[in-house]
């Protein structure tokens, strides 16, 4: 099933692809709080890829110093990245304040329930006093993660029923009753006030599209 034209709108892998776009204004953004930082910048990117800081142009950057975290860690080819494995809600392996700057697009709705998102922000704010964090808004009309109109609003069982009859978005079908609760418990978008109760000292930015806030980029810098 797709939404009209939304499933190309958010193509990461089509260069003029409308997300592709807000993701160059996100990252002219990012630059423009980490440029006066002193040099080099040590950024810890919760989530990331690779492919992200290649698209900032930024990748072999002797100014920059990055450690990607993911629940596994992957080769990288550049000097100046590094991937490491960790849980974004424990971050206890790393001192307070050992980041000039922890950066996250587009992770905190997958990390668990509101009290999970709430121990990921408080890790983020532990680990460094600035902080870039992008996630979709809950209350945007089509969920851009399955790419149905509203998929966020609907009660579990028709989350279900519909994750295990028909591809949405970019996910196949999923006949297997539990992974498919599994799945359409995967993502938990937050709202704005849940994101200001999490992020009280952060600047709240909101993205565009169709004139409605897509997604919001908290941040202190």
């Amino acid at each position: 099933m797709r939404g009209l034209g939304f499933k190309e709108l958010t193509d990461v892998n089509k260069e003029d692809s409308f997300i592709n776009k807000l993701r160059r204004q996100r990252i002219a953004l990012f630059k423009n709080i980490v440029n006066p930082l002193q040099k080099p910048i040590n950024i810890l990117d919760i989530g990331g890829t690779v492919s992200f800081w290649k698209m900032m142009d930024i990748t072999n950057d002797e100014d920059y110093s990055i450690k990607i975290l993911n629940l596994k860690s992957t080769k990288t080819d550049y000097n100046n990245i590094q991937s490491v494995s960790g849980d974004a809600r424990d971050l206890s392996k790393y001192p307070d304040n050992s980041f000039d700057i922890v950066f996250s697009n587009s992770v905190i709705e997958h990390v668990g329930d509101y009290e999970d998102q709430i121990k990921m922000a408080l890790e983020i704010k532990r680990v460094s006093k600035r902080y870039f964090l992008q996630t979709p808004n809950y209350y945007f009309p089509f969920e851009p993660h399955f790419l149905f109109p509203c998929f966020q609003f609907l009660p579990l069982k028709l989350k279900t029923l519909l994750i295990r009859n028909f591809n949405l978005g970019r996910r196949k079908k999923v006949s297997n009753k539990q992974k498919a609760i599994e799945m359409a418990k995967s993502v938990r978008l937050l709202k704005r006030k849940e994101l200001e109760k999490m992020f009280p000292e952060g600047t709240i930015y909101g993205e565009k599209m169709f004139g409605l806030t897509y997604s919001f980029i908290v941040y202190v810098d």
